[in-house]
């Protein structure tokens, strides 16, 4: 029976080659779409649509977070807060830090939701991501969620 992992997944392209993969070895990867901090709306359903095309056309499971845009901002107020002076950090900046714990941590609520121990992200397949960044907020994310680990297969 293959191993069940939660795939945070920020759009099919960059998940294609991991799914791929996965279902090759033995993993049964159920997608976890969380990437509300995409804006314009028109950006974010456009990988959110792509992301559920893909994950069909294969007979996937994905879920999409309960949480859009505007209710983000609301929602995680708090959460903005400490982005507060970091609006001009640049790619890999100490913002994305921030940004990788927050999904991360929805990805590893979710996880947990299911009775899934493990999950992961599609995010360190993008050049323009920091691995090291995201290993720590997926570590992170675990050890704030009981019941999971974050898988840090590259």
């Amino acid at each position: 029976m293959p191993t069940p992992v939660v795939l945070h997944c920020c759009c099919a392209p960059c998940s294609s080659a991991i799914i791929e993969w996965m279902l090759q070895n033995d993993f049964q990867p159920i997608i976890f779409y969380c990437n509300p901090n995409i804006y314009p709306e028109k950006e974010y359903l456009i990988r959110r649509d792509e992301c559920t095309r893909y994950a069909q056309k294969l007979g996937l499971e994905i879920v999409e977070d309960d949480d859009c845009h505007e209710d983000w901002l609301k929602a995680h107020k708090d959460w903005l807060g400490c982005v507060k002076g970091l609006e001009n950090e640049p790619e890999r900046g100490s913002r994305c830090l921030l940004c990788f714990k927050q999904r991360l941590r929805a990805t590893a609520k979710f996880a947990q939701s299911r009775g899934i121990e493990l999950f992961t992200t599609t995010l360190a397949s993008s050049r323009w991501k920091s691995l090291p960044q995201i290993d720590e907020a997926g570590k992170w994310a675990a050890s704030q969620i009981e019941g999971t680990s974050y898988w840090d297969k590259n």
